[in-house]
């Protein structure tokens, strides 16, 4: 999930709007998943796939802010601009994490108050790079790459998607870009009926990494190849349905049960491999139609990123008040939640003008 940082090209004012829907969306889902029984049982049953939209959009973003400028920028410029971009909200969202890492022991994490210090320090260190910790510095127990600050995972995948592309991928034609796309949607489509969903690429090992992977490729250059064969036309009140059919995709029951997994694989294939790209398409082509309603989606668009990486140590301290009382209805959680997806919002956005644009604003400096 990210913007591009030029000011060189047309902005996709809805296309930033629609990340920020999806970015809410993600929340919610974190709030929901500890009242489930199970995964087959979330009441925001289809969150996660929030993270295959932010990586079609990051592949569509990225194509059309750098494809046609690779004859005087290198590979590690390019690097620098997605560093200065991705990488103050990562360390913020790892220091998040160790600043309340002591203060969520509950019944479910019973190894917290056991962890020394210099552990935690090490893990927030590994984590500000991104690299995944290996399982032997597992210090919450959820097997989680970045036990800091949970979505580190995508944000991991991301950076290999954008090697991929710059020192490779980027120089495809259209019809090798096109025959890499459909062979990542079959195995995407595998993934998914095979397992039911395709949730997971959080833990360091084989399978988790082969379910990281082959969410990131798909998505990651379908949207490449979408932004250079797409061809926007203008298309009025698209925010408002584009909006509507982010929502809808996610917060789909599941389908099927326990009993017809791969139906469930199926509408999640249909939904990343059809609807999602046609979702893009579609913000791209629209127009913005009112003052108000460029308002909302710069506001959303600029919120995205921050409430993804600020949003999960603020979940930690929900997950651990939900696990202490054992039986928890939604009616007695809600206002918790709500005041957990409130307070992510707040931290976002004061995050966002106190330290990440600032932030990127003096890196810009240093890295030019």
């Amino acid at each position: 999930m990210s913007n591009n940082g030029l000011v060189t090209k047309p902005h996709y004012p809805i296309l930033d709007g629609l990340r920020g829907v999806a970015a809410i969306i993600v929340v919610t889902f974190h709030l929901a998943e500890p009242l489930a029984k199970g995964h087959l049982d979330i009441i925001v049953n289809h969150g996660y796939l929030a993270v295959d939209f932010f990586f079609l959009l990051s592949g569509f973003v990225i194509g059309y802010a750098y494809d046609d400028r690779w004859h005087n920028m290198t590979a590690g410029s390019f690097f620098k601009r997605r560093i200065e971009r991705l990488q103050p909200m990562v360390i913020l969202g790892m220091t998040l994490g160790a600043i309340g890492f002591y203060f969520t022991d509950s019944t479910l994490w019973p190894l917290i108050h056991t962890v020394p210090v210099w552990k935690m320090l090490l893990v927030m260190l590994i984590g500000y790079t991104i690299l995944p910790v290996p399982l032997s510095l597992d210090i919450r127990g959820w097997q989680e790459m970045h036990p800091l600050n949970s979505v580190g995972w995508s944000l991991f995948f991301e950076y290999i998607a954008n090697i991929l592309y710059a020192i490779w991928i980027r120089k495809f034609s259209k019809t090798a870009l096109s025959i890499l796309v459909v062979v990542s949607a079959i195995a995407l489509a595998h993934l998914a009926i095979t397992n039911g969903d395709v949730s997971g690429g959080w833990t360091l090992n084989a399978k988790q990494m082969r379910i990281g992977i082959t969410r990131t490729m798909y998505p990651f250059f379908a949207g490449l190849l979408l932004s250079r064969i797409a061809k926007p036309t203008r298309i009025k009140n698209v925010f408002l349905w584009c909006s509507l059919l982010v929502a809808l995709v996610l917060y789909m029951p599941r389908i099927g049960g326990a009993g017809h997994l791969w139906m469930n694989g199926v509408y999640e294939a249909v939904c990343i491999i059809v609807v999602f790209p046609l979702i893009v398409y579609l913000g791209a082509s629209g127009l913005i139609q009112t003052q108000r309603e460029k308002r909302i989606c710069k506001f959303l668009g600029n919120i995205s990123y921050p409430l993804y990486l600020v949003h999960y140590p603020l979940v930690y301290f929900y997950v651990a008040w939900v696990s202490n009382h054992k039986g928890v209805t939604i009616l007695q959680a809600w206002p918790y939640a709500l005041l957990i997806l409130t307070g992510s919002t707040i931290l976002a956005y004061t995050a966002l003008k106190l330290y990440d644009e600032p932030v990127r604003k003096w890196l810009r400096k240093k890295l030019k």
